[in-house]
Formats: structure tokens, sequence, C-alpha cells
């Protein structure tokens, strides 16, 4: 058995699953698959992944990040991004400072946001 090659599903607790299903597809522009048997509210992501909402009104956000998605020119999607509304995190921490929405980690950039229950969203663009 190897897990490295089984597709992943990201699951993140909402409290109101209309709301968040529409800032994850009408915001972030991500496919909406359906809604599993389950009851959650399945995404498409590149390759085998997925991301899945699970409607839980006593859901707390996670303090660290939930999930990150790969891109190619983060400069050009944090502008798409809040063209749409999104506010991006300003960090002025020891180990973590942000210029312009943007903080450079080694061979990445990354860039964070929250959806609608306050979970940390990061985007990540590789350097090399």
């Amino acid at each position: 058995m190897s897990l490295s090659s089984s597709p992943l599903t990201t699951i993140i607790p909402v409290t109101d699953g209309e709301r968040s299903r529409h800032f994850y597809e009408d915001t972030l522009g991500l496919p909406f698959q359906g809604q599993a048997t389950d009851g959650n509210m399945v995404f498409t992501l590149a390759g085998s992944g997925a991301l899945a909402l699970l409607s839980d009104p006593d859901a707390k956000p996670s303090p660290h990040t939930t999930a990150s998605f790969e891109v190619r020119d983060i400069a050009g999607v944090i502008t798409e991004l809040g063209a749409k509304g999104v506010v991006f995190e300003e960090y002025d921490l020891p180990d973590l400072k942000t210029v312009d929405h943007v903080c450079v980690l080694g061979s990445e950039k990354a860039a964070w946001f929250k959806d609608p229950d306050g979970n940390i969203l990061c985007l990540h663009e590789n350097l090399t």
C-alpha cells in the first residue's frame, strides 16, 4: 500500500456551507463538483486532489494554514483575488514578514488570506 499515489481530499470545517461554497466557487474560482453522500461540498482541484467543505455550526477556524494553493504568478493572483474582495494578511513577526502581502520563505513566496470562517488559506509560488 502506498498513500503517496492515493488521491487526497482536504476537508475544511465551515459554519455556513452555502456562504463558504459561494466563496470557494465564485471568489476563488474552484469548480464545484457536487455534494457527497456524507453532505460535504466537494471542489475539484488539479490532478487527483479535492477540497471538501464540512458544514458544522460549531466549527472553529484553525490557527494555522489550512490549505495552500501553488500558483505561478503570486502577484497576479493576489491582484485578481483582491479585485474580488479577498483581503490578504500582513505579518510583521521575527521569522515572518510580508511586503505587499508577500513573504519570501527560502525557495518560495507566500501570501495568506482567510475564508469567511477565518480559516487561513495560502498562496505559494516556487522560485526554483
